[in-house]
C-alpha cells in the first residue's frame, strides 16, 4: 500500500495515448506534485495542450531524458511518472531561465527565497525533513555552477538531480515548466516530507595510476583540444594502447572516461563526443592544467546493489527509489550485455527515474554515476503526517 506515492508509466507511441494511459494511475487525494521523465520522441508540439489537459489543477514538472527508469527498469521511448500527495509532502518550486546568462546573484537570491517561503508557507521549525530535487538542461553547460550556487543558498539541505537528455542526439534538451517544454532553464524542488529518506551515490568507476595534464582547452564549451601537449584524442587513446579511432564508440568511451583526482575523492569526468579536430568534448567542466587519469570500470551492477541495499538499511521498507543514472552507465551495461541484470535488480527498490547527461549531488555536477533519494513508509504509530499543512 502506497503512502503517498503514486508511480505509473507508458510506452505507446503517441503522447496522447500515453498521458491518457498514466494520468488515471497517478491520481491519488490531494495530489500537490506529478514529476514526468519522458523520451524527447514525445516532444511535439502539442505537448503543451496534452499536458493542460490532462493535469489542469496539479503542479506538474520533469524534462526529456537518454532513456528512462521505471518500477520494471530500464526502458526506451517511453514516460514515467510519479505523483506526490500533500498528505505526506509540502512542495515548493522556483524556475531558472536564461541559464546561459550566468546570473549568479539572481540564482542565489531566488534559492534563498525559495527557502525562506517554503518554510514560512508551511510552518517549518527546521529543515530536518526537507530536501531538493534539480533538473536542469542538459546541454546548456551551466549545471557546475547553478549547482553550486543552489546548495550553498540551503545549506544542510540535500540536493540530488539529474541532467536533461534527449536519446544522444545532443541537439535539445527540455524542461518541463508550467505545462511547456523550455530549454537554457532548470527546476527545482524543495521537498518536505513526513516520511523517512535517504540520499545515495553510486560510482563504479575507478582512477588508474597514468596521469596526464591538460595543456590546452576551452572551458566554456567543456572540450579538451590537447592532452600532454598533442591532440587530446590522440593522446588519450595512446595512454590507453589505442588508436584515436577505436575510441570513438560509445561503447570504448563508456569503458575508458577521465578522472580527476582531489585528496581522497575521485570524481568522473565522462567523454560525451570525439571531434573531427581530435579534441574531446565533455559532459562535465574541465579546464587547463588539470591532472587527469585515464578510468576503468568495476562491477557496475555490484556496486549499485552495495549502495541501494546501504539505503534500505536505513529505512527498513523502500516505497520508491528516485534515479538519476548516467547515459554512460547504461551504454556500459548494454556493453556488458547486463542491461537486464541491472534490471531486475532495480525491481525490488521500486525505481523511478532516468538517464542523464550529467548528475547534481549537493554542490557537485558529477558523470557516470547514479545519484538518488530512496523514500520510505512511515514508522508505526509516526503521527507526523498530520503536522504537515495541506498545500
Amino acid at each position: 500500500m502506497s503512502s503517498g506515492i503514486q508511480t505509473a508509466t507508458s510506452s505507446a507511441r503517441e503522447l496522447t495515448e500515453a498521458i491518457k494511459e498514466i494520468a488515471p494511475r497517478l491520481q491519488q487525494n490531494n495530489t500537490c506534485l506529478i514529476i514526468l521523465f519522458f523520451s524527447p520522441e514525445y516532444c511535439t508540439e502539442s505537448f503543451s495542450e496534452v499536458m493542460q489537459h490532462a493535469f489542469d489543477n496539479v503542479l506538474v514538472t520533469g524534462c526529456s531524458t537518454a532513456g528512462e527508469i521505471s518500477p520494471s527498469g530500464y526502458q526506451q521511448h517511453s514516460i514515467c511518472g510519479i505523483s506526490f500527495s500533500a498528505d505526506y509532502f509540502n512542495i515548493s518550486l522556483a524556475f531558472y531561465d536564461h541559464l546561459s546568462e550566468l546570473n549568479l546573484k539572481a540564482w542565489h537570491d531566488k534559492c534563498i527565497t525559495l527557502h525562506s517561503q517554503h518554510n514560512t508557507r508551511y510552518q517549518l521549525p527546521d529543515d530536518t525533513s526537507t530536501f531538493s530535487l534539480l533538473f536542469s538542461d542538459g546541454l546548456c553547460r551551466k549545471e557546475e555552477p547553478l549547482v553550486r550556487i543552489l546548495a550553498s543558498a540551503i545549506s544542510g539541505i540535500p540536493l540530488v538531480g539529474g541532467s536533461a537528455g534527449d536519446n544522444t542526439r545532443f541537439a535539445q534538451t527540455f524542461i518541463l515548466h508550467q505545462k511547456r517544454l523550455q530549454s537554457n532553464c532548470a527546476v527545482q524542488l524543495l521537498i518536505t516530507t513526513s516520511l523517512p529518506f535517504a540520499i545515495f551515490k553510486s560510482q563504479s568507476i575507478r582512477a588508474t595510476e597514468q596521469r596526464m595534464v591538460v595543456t590546452d582547452a576551452i572551458p566554456e564549451k567543456r572540450t579538451i583540444l590537447e592532452i600532454n601537449g598533442r591532440p587530446a584524442a590522440s593522446e588519450y587513446a595512446r595512454q590507453l594502447g589505442l588508436s584515436h579511432s577505436q575510441l570513438i564508440t560509445d561503447e570504448l568511451l563508456a569503458a575508458h572516461p577521465v578522472v580527476v583526482v582531489m585528496g581522497d575523492k575521485e570524481y568522473v569526468r565522462s567523454i560525451q563526443k570525439i571531434n573531427p579536430d581530435l579534441s574531446l568534448t565533455f559532459y562535465c567542466a574541465i579546464d587547463t592544467g588539470i591532472v587527469i587519469r585515464a578510468g576503468y570500470s568495476t562491477d557496475l551492477v555490484s556496486s549499485l546493489q552495495q549502495h541501494l541495499t546501504q539505503a534500505q538499511r536505513q529505512l527498513h521498507r523502500i516505497q520508491t527509489t528516485l534515479m538519476f543514472d548516467c547515459i554512460m552507465r547504461r551504454i556500459e551495461l548494454e556493453q556488458k550485455q547486463q542491461l537486464q541484470q541491472a534490471s531486475d535488480l532495480l525491481k525490488s527498490y521500486h525505481p523511478l527515474g532516468f538517464s542523464t547527461y550529467g548528475e547534481q549531488l549537493n554542490g557537485l555536477h558529477v558523470n557516470q554515476t547514479c545519484t538518488g533519494i530512496v523514500l520510505g513508509y512511515p514508522e508505526p504509530g509516526d503521527s507526523r503526517k498530520k503536522t504537515l499543512c495541506p498545500l
